[in-house]
């Protein structure tokens, strides 16, 4: 999605007159759902009036393409300015640059492709520019069929405008010397050098029309984790990291080398909503521990079983033996007779999910955040408060922290924020939170814009059919439901029973059969309904989410009813009991855990969500909050 493009000369007008901040922030908002904020509209328009003064030549034609802020597509990035046109052989070609308002940088030594500057007022580690913006074409490539099928050549730079050189200037260092000859960078007094660069490239307007390619080109499907389990482990790079997602994974191979230098017990506490990588960090992690080169004792941990079972089958069609498969994933359970240290590292993925006691009726241990930091020199935490779904889970930021205090850690904490699951949309994101209640934006409307496919059905039969129909493609579209219906545990295996029946519609299907384990890529598992416990962790190109009586539409408010959840749902054992004794807090956490679960399933979605509403009131007052 480009938010604002034009020829080079109405660029140039729209500088000129001041209009181009006003312009792009209005557009961001009706296509994005994003309302910037007052000191990015300043950079932009610090950044815009020196790329003009470079692009201010007749040798830079008149009617190249001018795009700001496109959004690159299956991720929340987006791209500051390109420039598209002809090379002298009538080649099509677009320059990528990367905008920078920062005048100093430091050099991280050890950590790839990382500096360390100073954003919104405070020292940070961030990835280069170079990396940065050549990470960006290189997703480009990945995702757009058109620039490939029409051999639209991509040059990526930066422009760092206020940037002063120096003697053994960091910024030009060896380090990033691969990345600086992928994507070189321009500095204060570069305006030449930039020209130069652009009008190699850009000799002959095209009208807009390789932009046309950018923008409306056909979108490649895009990899999903599970796919590339295999490829990861054996150390092959499937997906660039990107922005924070680069930062913190080399932060995280800093932390474990400092570790295994001087022995002293470290945590590191990564946050971060649905999408926005935790897994692709986790999985790329372990593989770098447990590489020959490292050969760490390292394992992944989770414990929900559904994603590592699928970990698990991809690894075994990928000729790994179990045994060397059972060393490197496991569940969360497992460490309470652990000796001290026992593991270089254990990487905990959805951390939120982590219990107390361990074993099947939960008389095991005593908490299993404190048992994993004791069975590990180094433990890394991946978590999403917002995604704790029972009253078993306690796995908090404070929990965490409280006992990583006990065993005297170092603890280390960073924020995860690049969205990559529901098309990259920010803007979908924004609105769930908003619509159940869970963030304070009680005003925000979901749009078409943001180029997620979102439906209301009122028919779960239709919501069916469509996921069917979706499912044909490449097996990764799913139904998912709240549960809100018995899973009788005795007919598992018999596809002619129906757990769940909506008898208005003549509707009804069962819950996932005995294939639960592999529920996920099991081809026949459309035809079946996932819950939270067999989706959680994982992705789907398309969902169709059933969302039951548990919460309904009342008198202008969202209402959740713990009574509505099924009796076979161990995630609300014990509410009843606690409801007795103290009953509002049985209300807080019971609201929590409904909300939470909704937040869950209808955000596993890559490209699409479609839903029906049990509630007819709630169905209509979500209709309400889509600007169609």
């Amino acid at each position: 999605m480009i938010v604002y493009e034009a020829l080079k000369h109405e660029f140039m007008q729209d500088v000129f007159q001041q209009q181009i901040d006003v312009k792009i922030r209005r557009l961001i908002l009706e296509k994005i759902g994003i309302n910037v904020s007052e000191s990015e509209v300043n950079s932009w328009m610090n950044s815009l009036l020196h790329l003009s003064t470079v692009i201010n030549t007749s040798e830079v034609p008149d009617d190249c393409g001018v795009a700001l802020e496109y959004k690159i597509p299956n991720t929340s990035k987006r791209i500051d300015l390109i420039l598209s046109g002809y090379d002298e052989l009538d080649k099509p070609r677009a320059v990528i640059i990367e905008l920078k308002q920062w005048s100093e940088l430091e050099k991280v030594d050890g950590q790839d492709a990382i500096v360390n500057t100073i954003l919104r007022g405070s020292r940070v580690n961030t990835i280069h520019p170079s990396y940065q913006v050549w990470s960006y074409a290189s997703l480009i490539k990945d995702y757009n069929e058109d620039v490939r099928k029409e051999n639209i050549e991509l040059f990526p730079c930066a422009f760092l405008h206020n940037y002063d050189k120096r003697e053994n200037d960091p910024l030009l260092d060896n380090s990033y010397s691969y990345y600086l000859k992928q994507a070189p960078v321009f500095i204060k007094g570069d305006y030449g050098k930039l020209r130069d660069f652009i009008k190699r490239f850009v000799k002959k307007g095209d009208q807009k029309q390789i932009l046309y390619h950018i923008e409306r080109g056909r979108i490649i499907p895009s990899k999903s984790l599970q796919d590339s389990v295999v490829n990861m482990v054996k150390g092959n790079v499937e997906f660039n990291m990107i922005d924070d997602q680069k930062v913190i994974y080399e932060r995280a191979k800093h932390i474990a080398r400092t570790s295994f230098r001087d022995r002293k017990k470290r945590v590191y506490l990564i946050e971060g909503g649905p999408g926005t990588g935790k897994s692709l960090i986790a999985i790329n992690l372990l593989a770098d521990l447990i590489s020959t080169q490292n050969g760490k004792m390292c394992k992944y941990v989770s414990k929900n079983a559904a994603p590592r079972n699928v970990f698990k089958k991809k690894l075994r069609d990928g000729g790994y033996r179990v045994p060397y498969i059972d060393a490197i994933f496991g569940g969360s359970g497992v460490f309470t007779a652990s000796d001290s240290n026992e593991f270089d590292v254990l990487i905990v993925d959805e951390a939120h999910r982590l219990a107390g006691k361990s074993g099947f009726v939960s008389n095991v241990g005593e908490n299993q955040i404190k048992e994993i930091i004791n069975a590990s020199l180094i433990s890394v935490f991946f978590i999403d408060e917002y995604q704790r779904i029972s009253l078993k889970d306690i796995g908090t930021k404070n929990e965490i922290r409280k006992w990583a205090h006990y065993f005297n850690c170092d603890i280390s904490e960073d924020l995860l924020i690049s969205q990559f699951r529901c098309n990259g949309s920010d803007g979908y994101i924004s609105w769930i939170d908003s619509i159940l209640e869970i963030s304070d934006k009680p005003d925000f409307s979901f749009s078409t814009d943001y180029n997620y496919d979102f439906r209301i059905v009122d028919n779960p039969n239709d919501l069916k059919n469509m996921i069917i129909e979706r499912n044909l493609d490449n097996n990764k579209s799913r139904i998912l439901a709240g549960y809100c219906w018995n899973w009788n545990k005795n007919k598992r295996s018999n596809p002619d029973h129906h757990d769940i029946q909506i008898s208005e519609h003549n509707f009804a299907m069962s819950w996932n059969l005995d294939n639960t384990d592999t529920w996920a890529i099991h081809p026949e598992s459309v035809n079946q309904v996932g819950c939270i416990h067999t989706s959680q962790g994982l992705e789907f190109d398309f969902v169709g989410v059933i969302i039951g009586e548990d919460i309904k539409y009342r008198n202008g408010n969202i209402i959740t009813d713990f009574t509505k959840r099924a009796k076979t749902d161990a995630s609300m054992k014990g509410i009843k009991k606690l409801y007795r004794s103290h009953p509002e807090e049985a209300l807080k956490l019971s609201d929590e855990i409904i909300k939470n679960t909704y937040r869950t399933l209808l955000t596993r979605g890559q490209k699409g969500c479609y839903v029906y509403i049990c509630d007819s009131n709630l169905r209509e007052y979500f209709k309400s909050r889509m600007h169609i």
